[in-house]
């Protein structure tokens, strides 16, 4: 017998066809634009919408100024309409008064209503409330009220008016203010009561009418 070499093994690929492209991928799709900046129809660009701001605190308190400032303005304007505004002419004439020079005239004015025991007091060492006290007395509550609006009037004459009025004929005893001179203005039975000039002892009394 003789050996026989097996036959050799041929091996054989598979037949393979032609490369297969890999498949193509779809075009992604374009992201679209915000909405806030798409054309409008006609084809212009569309405006941004300002972004609403909040308003400062200076801008807050701005508004409020403005706004408590009309308020005021309004009163003003009723006051106005309630009481006739001064001429320029006696503003300035008032305004140019000194404290002394008003606590004098409103001594004339109480003198000329008849008041009893007129004082002036110079209080100017003592507070910082005002600088003079007027204090004088009346005979009845009419003419309480006689010599206060006598005052009032005299010196509105003169482009001075007061800054409040308390008291009245009632209540015996009635008090004037102008600020740097405060009136007070009483029956006989309160001065003698609240006594006023021992209380203010230390002050330098101006002028005296009996």
């Amino acid at each position: 017998m003789t050996d026989t070499q097996p036959e050799s093994e041929t091996l054989t690929l598979p037949e393979t066809g032609p490369a297969k492209a890999a498949p193509a991928r779809a075009p992604r799709a374009a992201k679209a634009a915000p909405a806030e900046v798409l054309p409008r129809p006609d084809g212009l660009p569309r405006r941004r919408k300002p972004a609403a701001r909040k308003p400062t605190a200076d801008e807050r308190e701005e508004a409020l100024a403005d706004a408590l400032e009309a308020e005021f303005d309004a009163e003003e304007g009723v006051t106005a309409a309630a009481e006739p505004e001064l001429p320029e002419s006696l503003r300035e004439r008032g305004a140019r008064l000194s404290a002394l020079e008003i606590a004098r005239k409103i001594v004339d004015a109480a003198e000329n209503k008849k008041a009893a025991d007129i004082i002036l007091l110079d209080v100017t060492a003592l507070t910082s409330m005002t600088d003079y006290f007027v204090i004088c007395s009346g005979g009845s509550e009419r003419q309480l009220g006689a010599i206060a609006d006598g005052i009032a009037d005299n010196l509105r004459d003169e482009g001075v008016r007061p800054i409040g009025r308390e008291g009245g004929s009632n209540s015996h005893w009635t008090l004037l203010d102008f600020g740097m001179v405060i009136v007070h203005i009483f029956a006989v039975p309160e001065r003698d009561y609240y006594q006023l000039e021992k209380h203010w002892a230390n002050a330098k009394t101006v002028l005296q009418v009996q």
